[in-house]
């Protein structure tokens, strides 16, 4: 109970520090809202996960919040930047984290043969975000042809459900890069990454298909909880895959 109670002791001290020497800095990322949710998810994290989950959301919040100001000159040009001039709010951080946390705050009580797959999930969780995040913002700003993912038919950069080979090998390079940060700090295997990348590729493709389809018919269909959905859906295809796996090969 002790090292428990350290555990949180030293998310909350960790994560107030580093909000606050955030709002100290002149250059800002997040909204005043979006730092205080971003400090709750930082102690959720670090206290469910230690140093390792916290490796990993921090990776993809830094490499995120840099991939949004590739080519930013360009897409505020075409008028397809991101709003707040990048800055992230609290809709943000829950439409990127809602999942990961979910995957995290279950090790707490999910038996001890459960726990990979949540780690699984936790990391897919966070490299299906980065992966489309990345294939978005350099698709806006690079992609030579982009197209409608379900129709194939050339369509303006930044258009909903709009694909691109730039933005597509940027997806899939975000992806790995955070997969081996995963592996790296001992949260998955090295059959994990494999399985992180495909559940990434498979859920930003979904997502263009949601974007191209339903999305501005729904005004639920915010970009928000179309994040959450994306980001269950990696964390399910990597569970899914791996359980699968794990039943033929066991």
């Amino acid at each position: 109970m002790d090292l428990l109670t350290n555990n949180w002791l030293v998310a909350i001290a960790l994560n107030s520090i580093l909000i606050l020497i955030a709002f100290l800095v002149p250059k800002k990322l997040l909204t005043p809202w979006g730092y205080l949710h971003a400090w709750l998810l930082g102690v959720l994290v670090w206290g469910c996960l230690g140093w390792q989950g916290y490796g990993v959301v921090m990776f993809y919040f830094l490499v995120g919040v840099g991939v949004t100001k590739i080519g930013k000159n360009i897409k505020e040009a075409a008028g397809i930047a991101e709003g707040r001039g990048g800055l992230r709010g609290p809709e943000n951080v829950w439409g990127s984290a809602l999942i990961g946390t979910i995957c995290a705050l279950g090790t707490l009580i999910a038996p001890e043969t459960i726990q990979p797959l949540l780690l699984l999930g936790y990391v897919a969780s966070f490299c299906t975000k980065l992966s489309d995040t990345s294939a978005s913002e350099v698709g806006k700003a690079y992609g030579k042809r982009t197209f409608l993912i379900t129709t194939f038919q050339a369509v303006p950069r930044g258009t909903e459900g709009a694909v691109s080979l730039e933005g597509t090998l940027a997806g899939v390079v975000a992806s790995v890069a955070i997969a081996l940060v995963g592996y790296g700090v001992g949260l998955i295997d090295p059959l994990g990454i494999f399985w992180c990348v495909v559940a990434a590729f498979v859920a930003t493709n979904i997502e263009s298909v949601i974007g191209a389809t339903v999305q501005e018919k729904f005004a639920v269909l915010t970009n928000e909880v179309v994040n959450i959905l994306n980001t269950l859906v990696g964390a399910t295809v990597a569970i899914a895959l791996a359980s699968l796996y794990w039943a033929v090969t066991s």
